[in-house]
């Protein structure tokens, strides 16, 4: 195993990674909700190699709700057809990989393509589920839907209503802001228990506050976490494009 680190380098994966991306989407109406959770309790969750990343002893699970269009494997190919835009929910804690890296542990990730479902749980070893789902906007006002249908533990639903509020500025990158939103890694244990991390690359994240108008969500219960019943306040990002790089052994 590597040695940790004794400071976390937390703009290192903000950086390009050398070679060629394996794929582009274009990540659009992201909302970020999130919940401060006992960090002993998170920890007990993650494989072995991981431990559980913390904001000043603090640890936090998130839902973040948003579409995906465009996604293709090259600039200069069109979008794929029947997988080029899809929405997706996904339940996520933070968490340090083996060489001390920040980045995301997936509980679930809920996606309504069948395809987009069976490709990432075969080739990235991720817990992708298939649910219908809705996206609506109307001015500043959004109203996310999702109800998963397979494979178990379903059915579980989040059905969340939002508004968009004032732009939030410069984000520091020691703050809580940038520690939940800002995140380029990610951590994937395939069945023999070999963890693998990929990564992507993408301008920071435009952030609006966000005002959270409706909640009802059973994702995380489904994932076996328990949540506090008042969450963070909200953010939102009108949204990024994105270059997606192969998976990596960590």
């Amino acid at each position: 195993m590597h040695p940790l680190p004794t400071l976390i380098d937390r703009l290192g994966p903000t950086q390009r990674p050398a070679g060629p991306p394996q794929g582009f989407h274009q990540w659009r109406q992201l909302l970020f909700v999130h919940w401060e959770l006992d960090p002993a309790l998170l920890h007990a969750t993650l494989p072995a190699g991981l431990r559980l990343d913390t904001h000043e002893g603090r640890a936090y699970v998130g839902l973040v709700l948003f579409t995906m269009r465009g996604i293709r494997p090259t600039r200069f190919l069109p979008p794929l057809p029947g997988v080029s835009a899809f929405h997706e929910t996904n339940v996520r804690t933070y968490v340090l990989g083996p060489d001390g890296r920040p980045g995301v542990w997936f509980y679930s990730l809920d996606a309504a393509n069948s395809l987009a479902v069976r490709a990432a749980r075969w080739g990235w070893h991720l817990p992708y589920f298939r649910a219908d789902m809705q996206l609506e906007q109307q001015d500043d006002r959004l109203r996310y839907a999702s109800t998963r249908r397979w494979p178990p533990p379903a059915p579980a639903h989040a059905a969340v209503q939002a508004s968009i509020g004032a732009p939030v500025g410069p984000v520091d990158p020691d703050g809580l802001t940038f520690f939940l939103a800002e995140r380029y890694l990610l951590y994937a244990c395939a069945p023999s228990g070999a963890l693998s991390v990929g990564q992507v690359h993408h301008a920071p994240y435009p952030l609006h506050h966000a005002t959270l108008d409706a909640l009802d969500e059973d994702l995380l219960a489904a994932a076996g976490l328990v949540r506090p019943a008042e969450p963070l306040p909200a953010l939102y990002s009108p949204g990024v494009d994105v270059e997606v790089f192969p998976l990596q052994p960590a």
